[in-house]
C-alpha cells in the first residue's frame, strides 16, 4: 500500500502488520488521520526501544479513534516518545497498553489530552534525581499509575484523578517505596482519597440514557460528550452545543435539595433542546456586553417557559436548580449588581411566588408574561425586552470592577454561543455600525471580540483564547478643549518645535561612487578618464544617485485608562487622567509635525472576559478635529490587563510598513485585574508580550507614572522604560522623551 511504502521504520514486524492496521483504520479516519498514524509509528520506531511499542500502538489505535477521535493518534505516540526521553522507558508499553481503556472511559479528545498531560506531569515530578537537576532514575509511581488509571477513571472524573495524583505526589514524593504503594492503591490514605474524590454521577455512566431522553422528547440525535470543569480553559465552563455534538460536565454531584446528578443532566439537555427549537440567532455587534447578558436572561427564560408549558414536570426541576437571589443583598454602592438583578428577574419570570418587591423586576416580569400570553414570541422580542430592561435599570455602579456573583450562577443553562452571530470583517476593513434603537451612555459600536492567549508563568504554558478584547471607537467631546490645552503649553510647544526642526529629515541625500545613477559625478569621471588614458583600470563608479533620508517610523501610543487615573496629584488639583490628556495632546501634535505615522489607543479591563480597547486615532487618520474630540472625551475606570491590550496593539502595529515600529505604553501602575489573585501573573504575561513583540521587530517602551514602578516595570520592559516621579511634569517630559527615542 502507498502508506506502507512511505513509512520509515526498521522493524520488519511493524511494516508487515501495517497494511492490516491501515485497513482496519481506513473506514474510521480521514487521509489526515492515516498520516497521523504513520507519523506516530515513525516516532515510536525512532525511539530505538524495539518493535513492541509500535506494535502495541497499532493494536490500540482503532479503540483510541473510536472513543477520542483521530486527532489523538499522534499525541498518544508523542506522549510515549516523551516518556522514552526520561529514565522511564519500562513504562512505555504499559502506557500504550492501557491508553485505549482510558480513552474508553473519558470518551472525548480534550479529556484524553488531559490524561496525557497528567502522565507527563507524573514523569516530571516523580522521576528521581541524584546529585543533579536531571532525573537519573525512573519514577517508582509511573507504571502503577498508568496501569491503574482505567480502573480509577471508572470511579473518578479526570479532575478527581488529578487531585488524587497531586495528593500522592505531595505526601509521598520523599519516599519512593511509599509513592509506589500509594499509586497501587495499597495504602489506606490512597484508598481514602479515592473515596473522597469518588462522588456524583459520571456522564459516561448515564450517557446512553441521556441520548435516548433527547431522542424520545425532541427527536434530537446528537452524541453527548463530557468536558472537565477542572481542565476546561473557560473560567465559567457551562454546557454548550455546536456542530460536533452536545457537551456536558463529566460529573454532577447530588444536591442537598434532593436533585440528583442525572436530573441536572436532564435539565441541561432540556434547556438546550428548547434553544434548538425556538431560538433564532441575532446579531451581537451592536450590543454592549450588559445588553447581551440581559437579552440572554430573557431568551433563557422564554425557552424554559415554553418547555414548562409543553412538559409541566420540568417546572419542579427548573425551580429547584434556579438560584434564588436575596433582594437587597447586593450593595450597589460597593458592587456591580447587574448579574444579581438579572437573576432576580429570571427567577421572577419562572416563579409566580417569587416575593420580590422591586418595581422594575415586577414590571418586566409582567411584560414578559403578557407577551407570552398574547401568542407567538420570537428571540427578537426578547432582544428588545433586554435592551429596554438595561436602559430602565442601569446604575452607575454597574461598571464597578467588584461584580456580585452570589446566587447568580445558573449552572444547567448553556453558554448561549448559538444565540449570537457576528458580522465577518477583515482587519483592514473600516467598520460601520448602524445606530441602535435605544442609545445608552456607553458606545455600542463594538466589534466582535478578538481572543488572545495569556501566559501562565507557573505552568510555563499559554492559556489559549483566554482574554476577550472588545475594540470600539472612543466617543467624542468638544475638540476645542484640546486646542485650549495646546495654547496653555504654548511656550513648551515652541521648545519642542525647535527640537523638531533639528530632527526633520532632508528630502534627498547624494550617494557617490555608484555604477548606475541619476547623474554623472564629474570628479570621479575625470579621474577614471585619466586612469584609462594612462593604461590603468578605470573606476566604473562614476555616477551619483539620490535616496530619501525620511524617518520611516510607525508608533502606537497605548494609554492605560484604569480607575486609578482619576486620582488627583500635586497642588494643581488635576487628575492623572487630565495630565495624561495634556501630555498626549502635545505628543500627538509633535509626531504630526514630524510626519511619522502613528495611532493612539486606550484600554482598561473588567476581568479577562472584557478587555476594552478604544481607538482614539488610527494610522490612516490625520490629527484632526475628530481625533481631538475623542481625546477630549477620555475617561478612566476598571482595571489594567496590560498584556491583552499590548497584544491587540501589536496586531495592528505589525501590519504597518515601517523600518521602526514603536509601542509606547503610558501607565500609572502595575498590571492587575479583579479576577486575578496572583499579583505576578499579569506581570509575567506582560513580560512575555514584550518578548513576543520583539520577535516581530516591534520595540516596546513604557512611560510609568508610579513612583514605586521600579519594583515591577523592569521585570516587564527590561531597561526600556522611564519613571516620571513628578506627574505634573508629564506634559513637558513625554514629548521630549519620545523625540529622544526616535532620533536615531
Amino acid at each position: 500500500m502507498a502508506e506502507a511504502d512511505q513509512i520509515k521504520c526498521n522493524y520488519r514486524e511493524v511494516t508487515a502488520l501495517l497494511p492490516e492496521t491501515l485497513a482496519e483504520l481506513r473506514p474510521r479516519v480521514s487521509a489526515e488521520g492515516l498520516r497521523g498514524v504513520i507519523k506516530g509509528l515513525e516516532l515510536l520506531c525512532m525511539m530505538g526501544r524495539g518493535a513492541e511499542p509500535p506494535l502495541v500502538y497499532m493494536e490500540e489505535a482503532a479503540a483510541v479513534v473510536d472513543h477520542a477521535g483521530e486527532s489523538m493518534l499522534y499525541p498518544v505516540a508523542k506522549a510515549a516518545y516523551q516518556i522514552s526521553r526520561s529514565p522511564n522507558a519500562e513504562a512505555i508499553v504499559p502506557f500504550l497498553q492501557t491508553v485505549a481503556a482510558v480513552a474508553r472511559r473519558l470518551d472525548e479528545a480534550k479529556l484524553l489530552q488531559g490524561y496525557l498531560d497528567l502522565v507527563q506531569e507524573m514523569v516530571d515530578r516523580t522521576s528521581i534525581s541524584i546529585h543533579g537537576s536531571h532525573a537519573t532514575m525512573p519514577s517508582p509511581a509511573l507504571i502503577p499509575f498508568v496501569q491503574i488509571a482505567p480502573r480509577l477513571l471508572g470511579e473518578l472524573n479526570i479532575g478527581g484523578l488529578k487531585r488524587w495524583m497531586a495528593y500522592g505526589i505531595a505526601q509521598h514524593s520523599h519516599h519512593p517505596d511509599h509513592l509506589a504503594e500509594y499509586f497501587r492503591l495499597d495504602t489506606p490514605d490512597s484508598r481514602a482519597v479515592m473515596q473522597r474524590e469518588r462522588s456524583g454521577t459520571l456522564l459516561v455512566d448515564v450517557e446512553r440514557r441521556l441520548e435516548l431522553f433527547q431522542l424520545a422528547l425532541w427527536r434530537i440525535e446528537e452524541h453527548v460528550y463530557p468536558y472537565s470543569r477542572m481542565l476546561d480553559e473557560r473560567s465559567d465552563p457551562r454546557p454548550y452545543y455546536d456542530d460536533e455534538g452536545i457537551f456536558l460536565p463529566d460529573v454532577h454531584e447530588d444536591l442537598d435539595n434532593g436533585i440528583s446528578g442525572l436530573e441536572q443532566y436532564l435539565a441541561a439537555l432540556a434547556h438546550m433542546a428548547g434553544h434548538r427549537q425556538w431560538t433564532a440567532p441575532v446579531f451581537a455587534d451592536n450590543r454592549s456586553p450588559m445588553q447581551r447578558i440581559a437579552i440572554e436572561a430573557f431568551e433563557d427564560s422564554r425557552v424554559e417557559y415554553l418547555l414548562m408549558r409543553r412538559y409541566p414536570g420540568l417546572r419542579r426541576l427548573f425551580l429547584a436548580l434556579h438560584p434564588v437571589p436575596k433582594e437587597g443583598e447586593c450593595d450597589e454602592a460597593k458592587s456591580s449588581c447587574v448579574r444579581h438583578r438579572l437573576t432576580m428577574l429570571s427567577r421572577a419570570i419562572l416563579d409566580p411566588d417569587h416575593g420580590y418587591r422591586d418595581p422594575d423586576i415586577i414590571a418586566f416580569a409582567q411584560q414578559f408574561h403578557e407577551r407570552m400570553a398574547a401568542g407567538e414570541t420570537t428571540t427578537a422580542d426578547m432582544e428588545m425586552l433586554g435592551i429596554q430592561f438595561m436602559a430602565r435599570t442601569r446604575r452607575q455602579s454597574d461598571s464597578l470592577p467588584n461584580v456580585w456573583f452570589k446566587d447568580t450562577q445558573i449552572d444547567y443553562r448553556d453558554d448561549n454561543r448559538n444565540l449570537w452571530q457576528f458580522y465577518e470583517l477583515d482587519d483592514d476593513e473600516d467598520f460601520h455600525v448602524e445606530p441602535t434603537e435605544l442609545e445608552e451612555a456607553e458606545p455600542d459600536d463594538t466589534l466582535p471580540p478578538r481572543h488572545y492567549p495569556e501566559w501562565d508563568y507557573q505552568t510555563q504554558t499559554y492559556r489559549p483564547d483566554w482574554t476577550s478584547v472588545y475594540e470600539t471607537l472612543h466617543p467624542g467631546d468638544d475638540p476645542a478643549r484640546i486646542d485650549a490645552l495646546l495654547r496653555k503649553h504654548d511656550r513648551l510647544a515652541k521648545q519642542i518645535k525647535r527640537m523638531l526642526d533639528m530632527l526633520k529629515p532632508q528630502n534627498f541625500v547624494r550617494v557617490r561612487y555608484q555604477e548606475e545613477g541619476s547623474e554623472l559625478d564629474l570628479d570621479i569621471a575625470i579621474r577614471s578618464l585619466i586612469d584609462y588614458k594612462s593604461g590603468h583600470d578605470p573606476d566604473p563608479r562614476i555616477n551619483v544617485s539620490h535616496k530619501h533620508n525620511d524617518r520611516n517610523i510607525a508608533v502606537t501610543i497605548l494609554l492605560d485608562l484604569s480607575e486609578s487615573l482619576n486620582e488627583t496629584v500635586g497642588n494643581s488639583g488635576q487628575t492623572i487622567l487630565e495630565l495624561e490628556r495634556e501630555a498626549v495632546s502635545l505628543l500627538a501634535w509633535a509626531i504630526e509635525q514630524l510626519g511619522d505615522n502613528f495611532a493612539i489607543a486606550g484600554f482598561h479591563s473588567n476581568t479577562r472576559h472584557e478587555v476594552r480597547y478604544y481607538h482614539i486615532k488610527g494610522f490612516g487618520e490625520q490629527w484632526n478635529m475628530d481625533v481631538k474630540s475623542r481625546l477630549a472625551a477620555m475617561g478612566a475606570g476598571w482595571s489594567t490587563r496590560m498584556g491583552a491590550a499590548m497584544r491587540h496593539a501589536g496586531h495592528y502595529l505589525g501590519h504597518q510598513k515601517a523600518d521602526k515600529k514603536l509601542l509606547l505604553v503610558v501607565t500609572d501602575g502595575e498590571p492587575s485585574d479583579v479576577d486575578v489573585r496572583d499579583p505576578r501573573h499579569l506581570i509575567e504575561d506582560a513580560r512575555m508580550v514584550v518578548h513576543e513583540l520583539k520577535q516581530e521587530d516591534i520595540y516596546c517602551y513604557c512611560i510609568n507614572l508610579d513612583p514605586r514602578g521600579d519594583e515591577y516595570v523592569a521585570d516587564i520592559f527590561g531597561n526600556s522604560y522611564s519613571i516620571i516621579d513628578d506627574i505634573e511634569k508629564l506634559p513637558e517630559k513625554l514629548p521630549k522623551l519620545f523625540l529622544s527615542l526616535t532620533k536615531g
